[in-house]
Order: C-alpha cells, then sequence, then structure tokens
C-alpha cells in the first residue's frame, strides 16, 4: 500500500492503468478525474509522508492499494442499507469514505457495533469534508470511480478481495486518553450542542469550555 500526493494528471495516469486507488482531495480534481477502479472523499488537508501536514487544493492524496486488491465492488450505502456493510461475503477487507455531518455520518457513529457482522472483516476509511473557507458553501462529497458519480448523502465502500495466500490485519493508534476530572452528559446524540450537564448540573457548554480553558482543537474523550 503506497501513498503520495499527486497532481490530477499524476493521478489520471495510474486510473488509466488500472490501479485501484483511494483518493482525497477537492472537489473540482476529483471531478475531472477519468473512471476507473477508485473511490474518493473531498478534503484538502492531508498527513503525506514527505511534507508532513498540509493543505492544497491543487494535488490529490493517493493510496494506491493496487497489490492487494484481486478484486473490488463499488457500493454506496445510505443510512437505511449501511447496517448490511460489514455482509459483503466476497470480500477480506473494505475501505469506507462517508461525507461529514449527514444523517449517514450519524447512522455509523452511533450504531456501528450494532451491525450485523460487525468486525467481521476489517473495515477502514475516513470522513470526507471541506475547506474551512467553504463551510456553509460547500458540501462533503464522496465518489464512485467506475461510475463517475458524485454523493454528499451516502457512503461509498471499496469491497477487496485479497490475492490467495494473503491475509489483512489491522491495528489501531490512539494517541489520546481519557483523564480524570468532570463527567459530562449531553442531552441528546449529536455533532453539536449548546448544553452539558456537568457532574449533573446543566450548564452552557460554551461557558464550561471558557472556565476550563479546554483546548477545542483536541477532541472529547469517553
Amino acid at each position: 500500500m503506497d501513498q503520495d500526493i499527486l497532481t490530477s494528471t499524476e493521478v489520471a495516469q495510474y486510473i488509466t492503468e488500472g490501479k485501484t486507488l483511494l483518493l482525497a482531495g477537492e472537489e473540482k480534481l476529483l471531478a475531472g478525474l477519468p473512471r476507473g477502479r477508485w473511490i474518493g472523499g473531498t478534503i484538502p488537508y492531508f498527513i503525506t509522508p514527505k511534507e508532513g501536514g498540509m493543505a492544497t487544493r491543487e494535488k490529490i492524496f493517493v493510496t494506491d492499494i493496487s497489490p492487494m486488491a484481486a478484486s473490488v465492488q463499488i457500493k454506496s450505502y445510505t443510512q437505511d442499507d449501511l447496517g448490511t456493510v460489514y455482509g459483503e461475503e466476497q470480500a477480506d477487507c473494505s475501505f469506507i469514505i462517508i461525507p461529514a455531518m449527514t444523517g449517514v455520518h450519524s447512522a455509523f457513529a452511533l450504531n456501528a457495533p450494532n451491525y450485523k457482522d460487525f468486525g467481521a472483516r476489517p473495515l477502514v476509511g475516513w470522513i470526507s469534508g471541506v475547506h474551512l473557507e467553504d463551510l456553509g458553501k460547500a458540501t462533503p462529497k464522496v465518489f464512485n470511480g467506475e461510475t463517475g458519480e458524485m454523493i454528499d448523502q451516502a457512503a461509498i465502500v471499496m469491497h477487496v478481495a485479497l490475492p490467495p495466500g494473503k491475509t489483512l490485519d489491522v491495528g489501531i493508534v490512539n494517541i489520546f486518553e481519557q483523564r480524570e476530572g468532570d463527567t459530562l452528559t449531553f442531552p441528546e446524540d449529536g455533532f453539536s450542542c449548546r448544553e452539558v450537564a456537568v457532574n449533573g448540573v446543566k450548564e452552557s457548554f460554551v461557558d464550561y469550555i471558557e472556565r476550563q480553558k479546554l483546548d477545542t482543537k483536541l477532541p472529547l474523550v469517553a
């Protein structure tokens, strides 16, 4: 599995050569690519092998999985049928891209552990997004490279069958850990809120963040 940051011309060449790719980049770049064995999601922020962290609207982050992909099946899943994503019996592993802040994003975040055959096969991926300057003006998208379809209300998944004799082991590295402190309880599921119960006492979440001097660049860990 090789990763690189490339121009759209270079990515198009990979696609015409028949490579199997996972792509991330600006919407206009992904929309201009030829059809082939790839899926993609919008985002301009990357951590690259050579440059480290970077933001670019002019290049595409490429993960080439060709050596491990004997065959692939690309499917989209809405929030109504996402619960079947682990059940593709012909797949040894799958790659998923979900558009941020959508119904399918919420469905996966809340319900994935309850899906049939959860964890039976490795499923890895990421959440597509937009440049911060485009918040409220553009929506996160995913792409089906086989059909050229651009989607904003469903997940795109590439189911992969490995070559004979190959297996895949996926590990997780979490650089954050829960600290001692207050117990926070939110009144409802979702990606935003106004109020929080702090040790059982309701208050403004903004006031709590300011009083505790929390760094909002870091996640809440439960």
